[in-house]
């Protein structure tokens, strides 16, 4: 945060919760909804270019109905004035436009733009999925956005720092997502409102970049500011893995300066606003809800809340997407169970949806197929 101060160098040492800070973030990503006010009001500020490098992605306005052949036609014909307009506007002003079936914003951005160190905002609350790359990355207004674009500071109450130490290893059916919803059971749809959740530990560097990054997307159900991971190893092979390893050098150059100090870590009481600690030995598989994603269910224990409760025991469609659970990992798992399945002639008693995070995502799972 200090780093990207709008006047620079720090000569304050801001108190959290309380002072209003000015930002100069990196980068500014909108999706198809959002942007269109956005680069409306950007279009009065009589820039020829944006002053950040910033993207739209056409992502929102595609509705799930029939299959991605048909809905993608379909959206392509509804929303055709606003593809035009986002399109033509993002050609004049140097914005990077990404076209309907690129891909989810968050997974793109991930997979594309994010980078440790760095901070980016975008208008939709789960930009804060980048964080699972080490950027401080923060869902906005259109009018923040604009501001950016504009050459303008970005204006912040300092957040409050909510630490989450995570020890042991992942076991079993348990999955990185279960760490935010235990955590949601925890703070509550409300408790990470005005901070930032730093994840940290040994069992944080042994999850993998895309399980970082659903952690730092699941956040903003509990109302955080956003959530972040120290630069990794893992961090490093996804890069990597994304061609951009001219990134991941970079990073590993100065690793020691994008995590927090072993000092901090070894006493995170006096540093950090609030601590949690998870094993993650002995995390089960959670499921959250009904009504409300802070209502967490260990898997051993959800059974019997459906009974006592009196909820609908039949499950009626099951998705592996959205912004959440669509990188290769997820589709992977996915694909998985479903073979374990077919092999023991089990049928399927409800809808499957599956909905890869983007192109790229796709294109990756059809070529390890064929």
């Amino acid at each position: 945060m200090y780093a990207h101060l709008w006047q620079g160098a720090a000569t304050t040492a801001y108190e959290r919760g309380k002072d209003y800070v000015e930002f100069a973030p990196d980068r500014v990503a909108m999706q198809d909804a959002t942007a269109q006010m956005a680069l409306l009001q950007f279009m009065q500020a009589g820039r020829k270019t944006v002053a950040v490098p910033s993207t739209v992605h056409c992502d929102h306005l595609i509705q799930a109905e029939v299959g991605a052949v048909e809905d993608l036609s379909k959206a392509k014909t509804q929303n055709k004035e606003v593809y035009d307009f986002l399109a033509s506007v993002s050609n004049k002003y140097g914005i990077g436009f990404w076209k309907p079936g690129a891909g989810i914003i968050h997974q793109v951005v991930l997979e594309q733009y994010a980078f440790p160190g760095g901070m980016m905002i975008g208008t939709d609350s789960h930009t804060v999925n980048a964080g699972g790359l080490g950027i401080i990355a923060i869902g906005v207004g259109g009018a923040d956005a604009c501001d950016v674009m504009a050459g303008l500071p970005w204006e912040l109450k300092f957040p409050k720092l909510i630490g989450v130490k995570l020890t042991g290893k992942l076991s079993g059916w348990t999955a990185s997502k279960d760490i935010i919803l235990k955590v949601a059971g925890i703070l509550t749809v409300k408790g990470g409102t005005g901070a930032i959740l730093e994840y940290f530990g040994d069992g944080a560097k042994s999850l993998s970049c895309t399980g970082k990054g659903t952690i730092c997307n699941m956040g903003a159900e509990i109302g955080a500011t956003t959530s972040i991971f120290g630069y990794d190893a893992k961090m490093g092979e996804y890069l990597r893995g994304t061609g951009r390893a001219e990134i991941a050098d970079g990073a590993d150059a100065i690793a020691e300066h994008l995590t927090g100090d072993d000092e901090v870590y070894a006493n995170p009481e006096s540093y950090f606003d609030q601590v949690i600690e998870i094993n993650l030995s002995e995390l089960e598989p959670h499921i959250n809800g009904p009504f409300t994603p802070d209502l967490a269910w260990p898997i051993s224990k959800f059974a019997d809340a459906v009974k006592v409760n009196g909820w609908p025991d039949q499950m009626e469609v099951g998705l592996i997407g959205s912004c959440t659970n669509s990188s290769y990992e997820d589709i992977t798992r996915a694909a998985s169970i479903a073979k374990q399945a077919s092999d023991n002639n089990f049928k399927a008693k409800a809808e499957f949806i599956i909905t890869p995070g983007s192109e790229q995502v796709r294109y990756t799972v059809e070529r390890m197929v064929t």
